[in-house]
């Protein structure tokens, strides 16, 4: 058993949470990082969709000096892990290791995929949209294994120690430069698709590491506690839990009613909110797991 220690957190709990899903951590890895791989080379690269990373550096370098893309990424990757070394240390630079050396390997696998795979990338949306989702879908993968690719992350990390900034804007600061140096190479029809590329990566990670809400969790703060209650227990067959809030502004206690209720409920949920007191305040928000209960 693990957890807390006589003097506080445990810090073995990370380490046990990880030796015990090894396998299946490095499973999701390689196939996470098998697919990034494949995203690039049959929808980014043909069409020179430049969304960020040394990956999406290496098509401008390129189309400028005809360098091949895997050895550049390699390059650039151990060269980034160095810095890590020297500026964040061994610990953050250890996560980064084995993404930095297996994504060019990859890269250089799967460059003749379109052989295989005979797919029409000549229409620049689906292979926008199709190389997102599948970029994304690796990218999930990879995170949730508790692994990155490094290079750019090196970056993003750097810039966030040193310049005191936020990963997300740090993030947006490096990926946007790229993205937007690609428009002076291939023109802002390709930096456009980029951006969207960029986002539906960003989703999809986001529905790959945290799932699919099937549920919703809806806060209520009423003057009519019972009615609302009894129609949630006895109307959609759903538990209440309460709760006492201070208001920061009245600076008076109330009761706050917790439901979680699957989406399909959400609806019929608020309907009756609104029915039973048209002046409820209440906050709805996903939930991606929910255990126990009846």
């Amino acid at each position: 058993m693990f957890g807390l220690t006589k003097q506080g957190f445990d810090p073995n709990v990370l380490k046990e949470i990880y030796h015990k899903s090894r396998i299946k951590r490095y499973v999701e890895f390689l196939i996470g990082t098998l697919l990034v791989a494949v995203a690039f080379n049959l929808f980014m690269r043909p069409n020179n969709i430049v969304s960020g990373g040394v990956s999406g550096v290496s098509l401008i370098t390129k189309h400028i000096f005809g360098l091949d893309p895997s050895i550049f990424i390699a390059v650039v990757d151990i060269l980034l892990l160095l810095v890590s070394w020297i500026l964040l240390g061994k610990e953050k630079t250890l996560g980064s290791i084995v993404g930095s050396l297996l994504f060019p390997l990859f890269v250089k696998l799967t460059e003749n995929i379109s052989v295989y795979i005979d797919i029409d990338t000549s229409q620049l949306l689906l292979s926008a949209i199709f190389g997102g989702v599948l970029n994304g879908l690796g990218a999930g993968l990879i995170f949730k294994a508790g692994f990155t690719l490094g290079g750019t992350d090196i970056i993003n990390q750097i810039i966030s120690k040193y310049a005191k900034m936020s990963l997300g804007n740090s993030m947006l600061v490096s990926d946007g430069l790229i993205v937007v140096s690609s428009a002076f190479i291939f023109g802002t029809q390709r930096m456009m698709y980029a951006i969207i590329v960029l986002y539906i990566i960003s989703v999809m990670t986001d529905k790959v590491v945290l799932g699919i809400s099937d549920s919703k969790a809806v806060y209520i703060i009423t003057n009519e506690e019972d009615k609302i209650k009894e129609f949630v227990m006895k109307g959609l067959n759903h538990g209440v839990t309460i709760f006492k809030a201070h208001g920061g502004y009245t600076k008076e206690y109330q009761n706050v009613l917790l439901c979680v209720i699957p989406t399909k409920d959400y609806f019929r949920l608020t309907a009756g909110i609104h029915e039973i007191d048209p002046e409820a305040f209440f906050v709805v928000t996903d939930s991606y797991e929910v255990f126990g209960g009846a």
